[in-house]
């Protein structure tokens, strides 16, 4: 908002308590015959990916996507890389590892389409899928190139501050955790994006060391790893840097913005990459980069970005993010993502609504939209469409345009945050890119003053907290913290589980093994492992028995065993 006068204002790991396996079935093999392991975890209905009809598979080859390669998952395999099957289907094709994951990029044969080369590489038995392209979520500031780098607040003619922290009624919600004597620091948050500028003061101390998963962008494909992820140089540049300070900067420091949280730590993940030109994302490289914040103990992942619908139809799930989004769910980590913006031609009605975008639709995430000046959603913000989930949540993200051509004009009411060091250090921005950081670093705040509070019960004081208006939810950082002292006066009773996996073959049971224990309210993973499995194929089933309600969940997988395995889950339902 301007002004005339005045400055600007989780790795919690899944295992069981107790556990006490029984006395294995003795297997069969010969004496002598080497035998192998094969572990994982049980996933408790909720906790696991779905798979995708031949429609939705239909409308993820119709997106944006690397060319000239799939991305392969041999399902039976487990994370040690591809097992026999998947080695002899693709023996002799260009296979290149994605770090971090169970993923191989393969070239598709000269000669043959990549939607075909995927479908034959499937009826082989293979999980496969194109490598989508994901861009950041930022409204373009500039009638130049879209994505650009805004414009630097030395440049306008106000002085601005941070009038969404009003909106949000962040400092209530500051003044009640002093109240309760608890810290406002928030927990390790993690910014899947383009990257941080170090140098900046108001990131002084507020970072960890970080990974990059796009070192280099050639044509639409990521390529290379490395420990610096430092701000991508062309595109959005200053997109996650500032993602990072709506959380994290430095926050009561005489300069500069405020955070949510004060002191709070952020983990950036560069996922994006540059060709000069423009910055991209793929499928490949946002799976390492999730896979690799919940590794790093992070309880909140941010993630400014997804892809839109195509021809009228909502944006499908793309499996393996899905998957990676399940595995950080199972870890009791929140994962907060922009809805998305609308396509020009949406906002002007000459276009379908295709709905929120992916991955903020997947039930595993809090799909956050953004309000205009007023208590209603901006033009810009994606809306669900029939089938899709309401927004969870939304927050201010800038922009006074109701629609039309205004929708996409830069505007004093923009939201205040930081860019580069090079670009001027704070800069004005608009999108759902800049209202999903808000509802991440609430959801931090909550984390680091209730500790004992679940994923699932953060989720829950930030949207019964919330302010309604318009129909929707707006985030309520005062409210969500009054929802959290409530849940924490009544804690949710821990559930125990009897987990009974065993391993067929030839329709005999080979070897078995049960585990018992309590697992803590909000964690939906049970690791489970076998021994003395002779090389081969094998059926694996799980039944578990849980307390608090009672129920009995089951699962099955299919397993080709010729070594050691680990990573082997085993999706169960009701």
């Amino acid at each position: 908002m301007q002004k005339l006068i005045g400055s600007a204002l989780l790795g919690a790991l899944l295992v069981g308590c107790g556990t006490s396996p029984s006395t294995p079935t003795p297997g069969t093999p010969n004496p002598g015959t080497p035998t192998y392991s094969v572990s994982g975890q049980v996933l408790l209905p909720g906790a696991g990916a779905a798979s995708l009809t031949g429609a939705e598979l239909e409308a993820l080859w119709a997106l944006p996507h690397v060319p000239g390669e799939v991305l392969v998952r041999d399902a039976d395999a487990g994370t040690g890389g591809l097992g026999a099957q998947g080695l002899s289907v693709l023996s002799g094709l260009t296979l290149q590892a994605v770090p971090g994951t169970d993923l191989s990029r393969a070239a598709t044969p000269a000669g043959e389409g990549d939607e075909a080369f995927a479908q034959r590489l499937a009826a082989a038995g293979l999980d496969v899928q194109p490598n989508l392209i994901y861009r950041p979520l930022a409204v373009p500031n500039d009638p130049g190139f879209p994505a650009g780098p805004g414009l630097a607040v030395p440049g306008r003619p106000y002085l601005y501050d941070q009038d969404y922290l009003t909106r949000i009624r962040a400092l209530e919600g500051w003044n009640r955790l002093e109240a309760l004597g608890k810290r406002k620091s928030g927990v390790l948050t993690a910014v899947l994006d383009t990257g941080v500028d170090r140098s900046h003061p108001e990131l002084s101390g507020r970072l960890r060391q970080g990974r990059d998963f796009c070192s280099r962008l050639v044509g639409d494909a990521c390529q290379g790893t490395d420990d610096d992820p430092a701000e991508v140089t062309a595109g959005d540049v200053g997109h996650g840097t500032s993602s990072a300070g709506i959380i994290a900067a430095n926050t009561n420091n005489g300069q500069g913005i405020a955070a949510l949280t004060w002191g709070g730590t952020v983990l950036p993940v560069k996922v994006f990459g540059t060709d000069g030109r423009i910055s991209g994302a793929t499928s490949a490289s946002l799976t390492a980069g999730l896979n690799y914040a919940v590794r790093q103990g992070a309880r909140v992942i941010n993630l400014s970005l997804g892809f839109a619908g195509k021809d009228g139809r909502p944006a499908p799930a793309d499996p393996t993010i899905a998957q990676a989004l399940a595995n950080a769910a199972a870890r009791d980590v929140i994962v907060v993502a922009a809805a998305g913006n609308r396509p020009n031609e949406e906002v002007l009605d000459q276009a379908p609504n295709t709905g929120i975008f992916y991955p903020a639709s997947d039930p595993n995430v809090l799909a956050v939209g953004a309000l205009g000046r007023e208590d209603s959603l901006a033009c810009y913000s994606a809306r669900p469409v029939a089938g899709q989930k309401a927004l969870d949540l939304v927050a201010p993200g800038g922009n006074a345009g109701t629609g039309g051509p205004n929708c996409y004009v830069t505007s004093d009411y923009d939201i205040l945050t930081l860019t580069t060091v090079g670009l001027g250090r704070y800069t004005l921005r608009a999108g759902t890119s800049e209202a999903a950081p808000q509802v991440s670093g609430a959801a931090s705040l909550l984390r680091g003053a209730f500790p004992s509070l679940t994923a699932a019960q953060v989720r829950q004081a930030l949207t019964a907290g919330a302010r309604s208006a318009g129909g929707q939810r707006i985030l309520n950082v005062e409210g969500a913290i009054a929802q959290a002292e409530r849940l924490t006066a009544t804690p949710p009773a821990n559930r125990n589980y009897s987990l009974l996996v065993e391993a067929r073959r030839g329709g005999s049971v080979v070897t078995s093994k049960t585990f018992t224990g309590t697992l803590p309210q909000g964690q939906r993973a049970i690791n489970y492992s076998l021994n003395g499995l002779a090389a081969g194929t094998y059926t694996l089933n799980a039944r578990v028995t849980l307390t608090n309600p009672n129920e009995t969940v089951t699962g099955t997988r299919n397993v080709q065993i010729s070594g050691n395995l680990s990573g082997v889950n085993i999706q169960t339902q009701r």
